[in-house]
């Protein structure tokens, strides 16, 4: 677990006000049980977009709107789009200044899922409260690793189809 240290600034598109070191490292703590999101994939469904994470035959399905689903999908894809979306901007900007996405941490609070996104910057640790969709369109921009709780895995993944024939 040593390389999944904190040791990253974390980015918000509306810059909400970050975590100190101290609270970015004492939530780590908290979430010691950390899984990584080994697939991420974006559908369409009668509710709208919605970003599916995968890990361990499970699913946790979170609804975003049409622009971050189109962001994440063009990222995951390697498709440019004709003109670069707000997500595609934060990764220049970043990447011109040194700034890199290292991890992102989804959780659920009150049924809201929130990002907790992880970004180096030189020799500074930033970690940034974010809307999990943003979270996850930059993790992906930037190949950083998406991690979730296990125990949120556990009570909102959904068991895939594949996996529950695998069962039978």
């Amino acid at each position: 677990m040593a390389s999944c240290k904190l040791s990253a600034v974390v980015v918000l598109l509306w810059l909400v006000p970050a975590y100190s070191v101290a609270q970015a490292e004492e939530s780590f703590r908290s979430h010691s049980d950390l899984v990584k999101i080994a697939e991420v994939t974006v559908r369409m469904s009668d509710h709208g977009p919605v970003v599916l994470l995968q890990a361990e035959g499970r699913t946790i399905p979170i609804f975003v709107d049409l622009t971050v689903a189109l962001s994440i999908q063009s990222a995951l894809s390697g498709e440019k789009l004709p003109r670069p979306m707000s997500h595609d901007l934060m990764h220049t900007i970043l990447n011109a200044y040194g700034g890199k996405v290292t991890q992102t941490v989804i959780t659920l609070k009150d049924g809201i899922y929130y990002g907790a996104l992880t970004v180096a910057f030189k020799d500074q640790v930033k970690v940034f409260d974010s809307r999990s969709s943003d979270s996850i369109a930059l993790a992906v921009h930037f190949k950083a690793p998406i991690l979730v709780g296990r125990d949120l895995l556990e009570s909102a993944g959904k068991t895939s189809e594949k996996e529950k024939g695998a069962e039978l």
